[in-house]
């Protein structure tokens, strides 16, 4: 069975995705990916898609159920790596990615994860009522 791998960087997580997704890679991620954020204690997340030239709404939903796991796990996520034209066809599908954190790369995202932690998640715009929607 394919497995998208999730390698340990310190308190973060990152997930490489450069397949394209299907129903059974996306649920078998969803289980890893929560499993080893509660295993870890992850504090975030980094999504690396700069492999992927195409995102339709099935991985852009992926993207933001993941980030809303995670969320729920107590580990932020950031996306990177996205290209321009990955951008516009989210924009142009009507998916806004809610509550999903973006960076150009790795280095830039951890920076902002480290931030985040340091100010208690406020440096990404989130705020400390858990019970706002993302």
């Amino acid at each position: 069975m394919d497995r998208i791998p999730i390698l340990r960087m310190g308190d973060y997580l990152l997930v490489t995705i450069q397949v394209d997704m299907h129903d059974q890679l996306a649920m078998t991620l969803q289980d890893d990916l929560t499993t080893a954020v509660q295993r870890t204690g992850a504090k975030g997340v980094l999504i690396d898609i700069s492999a992927l030239e195409m995102v339709d709404s099935f991985i852009g939903r992926m993207i933001a159920n993941l980030s809303r796991m995670a969320r729920i796990l107590d580990a932020r996520t950031m996306v990177v790596g996205m290209r321009p034209a990955v951008a516009i066809t989210l924009v142009e599908l009507g998916m806004s990615l809610r509550g999903v954190r973006t960076a150009l790369n790795v280095e830039r995202a951890m920076e902002m994860l480290q931030v985040a932690s340091a100010n208690g998640h406020a440096a990404m715009g989130e705020g400390t009522d858990d019970r706002r929607p993302d």
